[in-house]
């Protein structure tokens, strides 16, 4: 008989009633470290006491309105976003995937209304993860995500992964755009190269094309710096973000320059609750920890310090980790192939650690960006534990 709460997840059989700071309690006692944050998403850790007065006090005032009203806490939040990015707009929703839709909506948009309207496919990249609507399954392109659920969404070509010149060969006059993820995170903690993320923005000014950049995961602060693209010292066109804008309350955000932006105009975009004032009340008192003097270079920091800390995991368990990835605090493990991402993450929890399995058979961290170093070296003692757990048994017999 199916379960009352579709089994569209294979949970693990942990049940969570409070949190502190990078810590979670279970209902039946335990306790972990969380390293995982929701998926990168619990930015501040878990009850963060500025936010959370922030989203109670908001609620108690009014939660919801629509946006056929005004909603000053998202102008604000709109003002503030412009004023730390690229964009000189801002459009809020409610998740990565719905970000993700509005950003391809406005990069065809922006063609049609230029006088291109043939000009509607984006370029993405093999490995890509983009969400679970039907277009962003499309645009994310994994046969496994897509299967059973009929013809693709057309106007979505895949190249691989920090190949410029295969970008190159798949630009057409029906190209639109180009997007892709700074560092691919499901696809297994791949970071594109600094480069290439300056030529891909080189090769959208040559032929006529918008730089769409999907920040969902890589985006505020996780990098060390605001948003990821801002270590490449260039800008896209229009940008997706959601997980951590939040802290872990539902918002999405589209930030795009005035030329693409200027096109959605009434009645083109829109959403019931995005935007609505205890989301944007949350994503204000994040904005107010991680614009706060020192925020940034200290998750920057510690992020240096937990990258040293996995290359010396990975030198002490040779045949356990194959290699190290990822930028700031999105990490990856990318095991050997006999063991599984699976298996490790077990193991991990079994340590009392908290992690996300990723593709590519890699384990990814994505703790809290509050996290401390001395709460990153309790995580790879934690690892290194875990490690020893899965250590093949050839190796355990050599080591004997």
């Amino acid at each position: 008989m199916i379960p009352a709460l579709m089994p569209t997840y294979n949970r693990a059989d942990l049940a969570f009633e409070r949190g502190e700071g990078a810590w979670l309690w279970t209902t039946d006692g335990r306790r972990f470290l969380d390293f995982g944050a929701g998926i990168a998403t619990s930015s501040l850790g878990h009850g963060h006491p500025h936010l959370v007065r922030a989203i109670a006090e908001q609620a108690g005032r009014v939660m919801h309105v629509s946006n056929l009203y005004r909603v000053p806490q998202a102008e604000e939040l709109a003002a503030r976003h412009v004023a730390n990015s690229f964009a000189d707009s801002v459009f809020f929703c409610n998740s990565g995937a719905e970000a993700n839709e509005g950003m391809v909506k406005a990069v065809r948009k922006y063609h049609a209304e230029t006088g291109h309207p043939e000009r509607y496919r984006m370029i993405c990249f093999e490995g890509a993860f983009h969400g679970r609507t039907l277009a962003m399954l499309a645009a994310t392109g994994n046969e496994k995500y897509l299967a059973g659920f009929g013809p693709p969404v057309d106007g979505f070509d895949h190249v691989p992964f920090g190949d410029m010149n295969a970008v190159r060969a798949a630009i057409t006059p029906q190209t639109a755009g180009i997007m892709i993820e700074p560092v691919q995170g499901e696809g297994g903690v791949r970071p594109a190269t600094l480069r290439f993320l300056r030529d891909l923005r080189a090769a959208c000014d040559e032929f006529g094309l918008l730089l769409a950049l999907d920040e969902v995961q890589t985006g505020m602060g996780r990098s060390g710096k605001l948003w990821a693209h801002q270590w490449a010292g260039i800008e896209p066109d229009v940008m997706s973000s959601a997980k951590g804008i939040g802290g872990g309350f539902p918002l999405g955000a589209i930030l795009a320059k005035e030329h693409v932006a200027k096109h959605l105009k009434p009645g083109t975009h829109g959403t019931t609750y995005g935007g609505n004032p205890l989301a944007c009340a949350a994503g204000n008192a994040v904005l107010d920890v991680m614009l706060a003097p020192g925020f940034l270079d200290r998750v920057d920091r510690v992020a240096r310090h937990l990258w040293r800390g996995f290359l010396d995991l990975a030198a002490r368990h040779p045949l356990v980790v194959e290699e190290v990835r990822g930028a700031g605090l999105l990490l990856g493990l990318k095991l050997r192939p006999e063991v599984n991402n699976g298996e490790m993450q077990s193991a991990c929890v079994a340590e009392g650690l908290l992690t996300v399995a990723a593709g590519m058979n890699v384990l990814r961290v994505a703790p809290p960006l509050i996290i401390t170093e001395a709460e990153a070296d309790l995580a790879l003692e934690m690892l290194d534990r875990a490690c020893r757990r899965l250590t093949p048994s050839q190796a355990k017999a050599a080591a004997k």
